[in-house]
């Protein structure tokens, strides 16, 4: 009896600052963690090939929950190439045509700049906050911390592809991995954390993977450089004429 009670205790107990939190709240503090208050990065994106790879550099911006922009810096060929998210309203622009276009939401789930990652993944939109039923399904420590699993299932008027959406989230917030299954039930695609370091003031993961699950040798990796959270970040950065025309 002795012994029943320590192992229930050992399974069910939590730390004390996840212990009341439901499964929508470990999401939403791993989007807030992702993003934080407002943000400022720079990073590199490699996507792989079997017989080729090419490399990008990237300037982003985030501010609150829905609102972002991404900016290609190099090399000169894509520099200029640019995505902003403002809530649901999705714009890209392309240096080669001058045109500023507004991605439909049929599009969002559609590869970004010929890489593994989506619209909606590049713009690090938290979507999946609100428009998802979150269920914990699973705990477990590694490496002295505890990684929450939790399944998301997509409301039925929600505008996604995914059937279910499977995310690891660790003790301190960060997003060790995030699982796209389709209406089928079969894993499609997942993006990991490689590396996680301490960067602008928190843990951050310095390293992602995404690709698909049936094509192991095809992916996309995001190595974040630099990070600053909680700056400020002017209104003006996030319009359609910023988009066009850089001031920052």
């Amino acid at each position: 009896m002795r012994v029943s009670a320590l192992l229930l205790l050992l399974l069910f107990s939590l730390p004390a600052h996840t212990e009341e939190l439901t499964a929508r709240d470990l999401v939403q503090k791993a989007m807030d963690h992702w993003r934080g208050l407002t943000s400022y990065g720079e990073s590199t994106m490699t996507i792989h090939r079997p017989d080729w790879e090419r490399s990008m550099s990237m300037k982003s911006w985030s501010k609150g929950d829905n609102i972002s922009l991404v900016r290609v810096t190099a090399p000169t060929k894509d520099a200029g190439n640019g995505t902003l998210l403002i809530d649901s309203n999705m714009w890209t622009y392309t240096p080669k045509i001058n045109r500023v276009i507004k991605v439909p939401s049929s599009m969002m789930s559609q590869s970004w700049m010929g890489s593994d990652f989506s619209n909606k993944d590049i713009a690090k939109s938290t979507d999946i906050i609100d428009q998802y039923d979150h269920e914990l399904t699973a705990r477990e420590e590694i490496d002295g911390h505890i990684h929450y699993s939790v399944t998301s299932i997509p409301d039925e008027d929600a505008a996604v592809v995914w059937g279910k959406e499977v995310l690891v989230v660790r003790d301190d917030w960060v997003l060790v991995e995030q699982q796209f299954w389709d209406q089928d039930g079969v894993l499609v695609k997942k993006m990991e954390s490689l590396e996680i370091e301490e960067m602008g003031g928190r843990a951050v993961a310095k390293v992602l993977r995404m690709g698909k699950v049936d094509t192991p040798d095809e992916w996309t990796q995001l190595t974040t450089d630099a990070i600053e959270f909680d700056i400020e970040v002017p209104d003006s950065m996030f319009t359609l004429s910023n988009l066009r025309n850089p001031r920052q």
